[in-house]
């Protein structure tokens, strides 16, 4: 039998969170497999689900032997998948799906690998018509699906506009760390990899065709803006989400507009008070990152940090939230701002609404979804379906 939906990773931290979010959402009549390397866990999760996942298949598969991922990818419609970095084990599952036409959802935040499988697997999954469709967490649905709407509303391009995190309370994640010192390892190790690493559109689909609107370094350093009234501060994931808006607006046929300059930043308040948490937050990440790419402080920090697989606990991940405002100025110089709100740490109890809500919208929303396959961003492969379930499911998206 072919399921609906496949979580592989399921007995991960994030894979567990999802499945059990599909156990209480899903409609009646959607079957979700749950995939993994050890049936013996995979098994007891599916008790730990309840009633609800009592049929649900459970299919070995492990990302290192391709065989397997084809399997997983012929056994469902939609693969959603947890099990990451991505860089290390992630291309078999899409090279699979890409070819077997089976959507694909996953909560990657890893530049390299999504350019690799842009340049591998985009024009097989354009000829299979799979939705391989990264970054359906934190990073980076409320950008992507935020300035999608704001576009949406303004009925004209946009110019300058800036993501806004205005309140944030959640705790790092171990897996997205993990992937983050992949990334720094393999662009130290290669000009070519830093090249990407730091081009703003790495992900684009036609480099040369883009804009030159110069330097879009964003911030990394304490910022005033004056229309907005507030002090700037980094935000760490700025790097993805950035080089993911660029590709929706290239995928569109540059949509937003050719003068679309995109930034995300960390609203720390304004006056004196704000411009010194905007230089302690810049200072604090700068001192992160030197130590993680150093060897003997990255040992130090790796010890107090979160590993993959781990997490914080129940009663943690439901007290965390965000609030993001994205702020647009259109060509005609009209302002507009997108409202982004949701309860849960982001990234984990938010971060398995959006996952799990991507995968019941590709599994079930078909025929309202844009007409286009290859390798996606939640904007162009899911769009204002995605919008309308996260509302449903609690998430604030209002554009104003």
């Amino acid at each position: 039998m072919t399921a609906d939906i496949a979580v592989y990773g399921a007995t991960g931290f994030v894979g567990k969170l999802t499945a059990r979010y599909l156990a209480e959402h899903a409609p009646e009549g959607v079957t979700v497999a749950l995939a993994g390397r050890s049936r013996e866990k995979l098994e007891r999760l599916r008790t730990e689900l309840g009633p609800r996942a009592a049929d649900w298949p459970v299919l070995t598969a492990d990302s290192a032997d391709a065989a397997s991922m084809r399997t997983l990818a012929e056994s469902a419609r939609v693969v959603a998948t947890t099990v990451g970095p991505y860089a290390k084990h992630g291309l078999p599952l899409v090279e699979a799906c890409a070819n077997a036409g089976t959507d694909y959802a996953d909560l990657t935040g890893e530049v390299l690998f999504m350019h690799e499988t842009i340049t591998r697997y985009h024009a097989a999954a354009e000829r299979s018509g799979a939705r391989i469709v990264h970054n359906c967490g934190f990073d980076s649905i409320p950008s992507d699906i935020g300035t999608l709407l704001l576009h949406e509303a303004a009925g004209e391009e946009l110019e300058d506009t800036t993501l806004v995190v205005r309140a944030l309370k959640g705790g790092p994640s171990g897996g997205t760390l993990a992937s983050g010192m992949g990334e720094m390892d393999a662009a130290k190790s290669s000009r070519d990899l830093a090249n990407v690493v730091n081009d703003p559109y790495a992900l684009s689909p036609d480099r040369e065709a883009e804009p030159d609107l110069g330097p879009e370094a964003g911030v990394r350093g304490p910022v005033h803006d004056d229309e907005l009234g507030m002090w700037l501060g980094p935000f760490v994931m700025a790097s993805i989400n950035t080089r993911v808006v660029r590709r929706s607006n290239a995928l569109q046929g540059w949509a937003y507009g050719r003068r679309f300059r995109y930034r995300e930043a960390m609203g720390m308040g304004s006056g004196a008070a704000g411009r010194a948490k905007a230089t302690g937050l810049s200072v604090g990440l700068g001192a992160l990152f030197a130590g993680l790419s150093f060897g003997p402080t990255r040992k130090a920090l790796e010890a107090v940090l979160p590993s993959p697989g781990e997490g914080p606990s129940e009663k943690t991940q439901q007290s965390g939230f965000f609030r993001i405002d994205v702020h647009t100025r259109t060509a005609s110089g009209a302002r507009r701002v997108c409202r982004i709100t949701a309860q849960g740490d982001p990234g984990y109890a938010a971060t398995a609404v959006m996952l799990g809500e991507s995968a019941l919208c590709l599994a079930g929303d078909r025929a309202g979804l844009p007409e286009r396959a290859g390798v996606l961003t939640p904007a162009t492969a899911l769009g204002a379906a995605l919008a309308a379930r996260l509302r449903a499911a609690g998430h604030t998206y209002d554009v104003g």
